[in-house]
C-alpha cells in the first residue's frame, strides 16, 4: 500500500510517499480501508520533533473509512461497515489497523471526509470545555488558537452552550472568519496584550474559562486572564516554548473580591492528555 511517511523529524520536506507492507490486524483490531484523513496539529508537530513509533513513520492521528477485517475477538464490526478511527500514528495510509475501541461507526447522513475531522477536535473540545472547564451557560471563555483544528470545534460547543465567546488568533482575518461560527470577541494576540483585552472586554472581570492549546509563557498570561475562581484547562502544548515555573503570585488584583466576599482567588490548571 502507499502511505506518508518519514524516516526522521523535521520540515515537511522529511516526508516521503513510499510503498510500505499492508497493516494486519490482531486480537481487538480492525484493518480499515481509508477514505479520507485529517491534518491535526499534533500530526505536525511530531513531523518536527515527535517520537518515531517506527521508522518509516507513518504519519497521522485520524482516519475515516470502511472496516476492510475484523480482528479476533472484535464483535461490534464488520466488513464494511463505515467507521471513524484515531490512533497515534498510521492515518495517512491507504490501509491503517487500530483496536476497535479507537473506532466510532459513521452515521448514515455523515460523509466520511466531515467524519474524519470529528474525534480529537472536538472530542479534545468537549473535554477542556465541559468535563474540566464546567462550562455553564451564560458564562464567559477565552479560547486559545481559535483558528485551529480544537479552536474551531470549540467555539461552535461553546456558543451553543450559551456562553460568550472570546477568541485568540494572529490576524483580525482568520478572526473575522470565526464570527460566523459564534464567537462574540476576537483577540489579535500579534496587535494587543490578550490578557489586557480580555480585561478590557470584560471590563476588568476575567473569564470563567481559558481552554490553552498553546503553553509556554501564553499559559501564564492564561491564568492572569482568569476571574475569580475561574478555570483554565491546558493542553497541547503548540507554542513548544515551557515556562520552568508558573507563578501564581503574579494573579492580576482584579481576579480578586472585595474583602467582604471572600480572600483569595482560586483557579484550576489541568492538563489534558493528548492522543
Amino acid at each position: 500500500m502507499k502511505a506518508a511517511v518519514y524516516y526522521e523529524t523535521g520540515d515537511p520536506d522529511v516526508l516521503r510517499y513510499e510503498e510500505v507492507p499492508d497493516p494486519t490486524p490482531g486480537p481487538g483490531d480492525i484493518l480499515l480501508d481509508v477514505e479520507a484523513v485529517s491534518i491535526e496539529g499534533g500530526d505536525t508537530l511530531n513531523r518536527r520533533g515527535g517520537d518515531l513509533g517506527s521508522v518509516p513513520h507513518i504519519v497521522g492521528y485520524q482516519a475515516a473509512g470502511t472496516v476492510a477485517q475484523a480482528g479476533p475477538g472484535v464483535g461490534d464490526f464488520a466488513p464494511g461497515d463505515r467507521v471513524v478511527t484515531v490512533g497515534l500514528d498510521g492515518s495517512h495510509a491507504e490501509r491503517r489497523v487500530v483496536p476497535a475501541a479507537f473506532a466510532w461507526r459513521i452515521p448514515d447522513a455523515l460523509d466520511s471526509d466531515r467524519a474524519a475531522c470529528i474525534p480529537v477536535p472536538f472530542g479534545t473540545a468537549d473535554d477542556c470545555l465541559f468535563e474540566f472547564g464546567r462550562l455553564q451557560g451564560g458564562e464567559t471563555v477565552l479560547i486559545h488558537a481559535g483558528a485551529g483544528g480544537v479552536g474551531i470545534a470549540a467555539i461552535q460547543m461553546a456558543k451553543r452552550a450559551g456562553a460568550r465567546v472570546l477568541a485568540t488568533a494572529s490576524s483580525d482575518d482568520r478572526l473575522d472568519r470565526l464570527r460566523v461560527l459564534g464567537l462574540d470577541e476576537g483577540i489579535n494576540y500579534v496587535t494587543h496584550d490578550f490578557v489586557a483585552e480580555v480585561r478590557r472586554l470584560t471590563e476588568g472581570r476575567g473569564v470563567d474559562v481559558v481552554v490553552d492549546s498553546v503553553g509556554g509563557v501564553t499559559l501564564q498570561g492564561s491564568l492572569q486572564a482568569l476571574a475569580y475562581r475561574g478555570r483554565c484547562v491546558t493542553f497541547g502544548d503548540a507554542g513548544r516554548a515551557p515556562v520552568e515555573q508558573v507563578d501564581i503570585r503574579r494573579f492580576d488584583r482584579t481576579t480578586r473580591p472585595s474583602r467582604a466576599t471572600s480572600s483569595a482567588p482560586s483557579s484550576l490548571s489541568h492538563r489534558v492528555p493528548m492522543p
